[in-house]
């Protein structure tokens, strides 16, 4: 075994390398070649003081909980659907039905409507942008869409569009995060 003086020189030398010994947690002895016993320590690194530039990387800000169970103010649906019939009447109003262009104007608007939803910075609000666009053919179509939410604080906007090859819906459902 090491004596206490040893131990403490030991952690002295140590400490000043920027280690600290734990000797009384993971000192052990074990059998080495020849029958021999050696004695063996741990040690664990740590800095005294942490660098600018890792004091910056670990200032995080932490927000409490507001248990806020319900919205502030309602979520605009006119002010949204004059955002929809303005982005669909904008991109479609001149287009003629063309599978694979309709397939990416879909996208297109979707990321449209929800970049200018956003843009009225309506805290709390989950967006989801749907939009459905097909060829007018005299043909019917019933388009339907279920979500289960709370009627009180969730919502749904939706405008159709229609031209003389197409028609579009576009619906924007704002679920409420508590």
């Amino acid at each position: 075994m090491m004596s206490d003086a040893v131990k403490d020189k030991a952690a002295r030398s140590l400490k000043k390398s920027e280690s600290l010994s734990s000797l009384s947690c993971h000192e052990f002895r074990r059998k080495g070649i020849h029958g021999r016993t050696k004695e063996s320590m741990s040690t664990v690194s740590y800095k005294d003081e942490p660098s600018q530039h890792e004091e910056v990387s670990h200032l995080t800000v932490q927000l409490e909980n507001t248990y806020q169970l319900r919205p502030t103010k309602p979520f605009p649906v006119v002010t949204v659907n004059y955002i929809l019939k303005d982005v669909l009447t904008n991109y479609l109003q001149e287009e003629e039905y063309e599978p694979e262009l309709c397939r990416q104007m879909t996208k297109t608007i979707a990321e449209v409507i929800k970049a200018r939803v956003k843009e009225l910075m309506i805290p709390r609000y989950k967006l989801v942008v749907i939009i459905h666009i097909g060829q007018l053919n005299g043909q019917s179509l019933l388009i339907g869409n279920r979500c289960l939410w709370d009627p009180e604080s969730d919502t749904v906007s939706s405008y159709v569009f229609r031209n003389a090859s197409l028609f579009a819906l576009a619906n924007v459902y704002a679920v409420y995060l508590e």
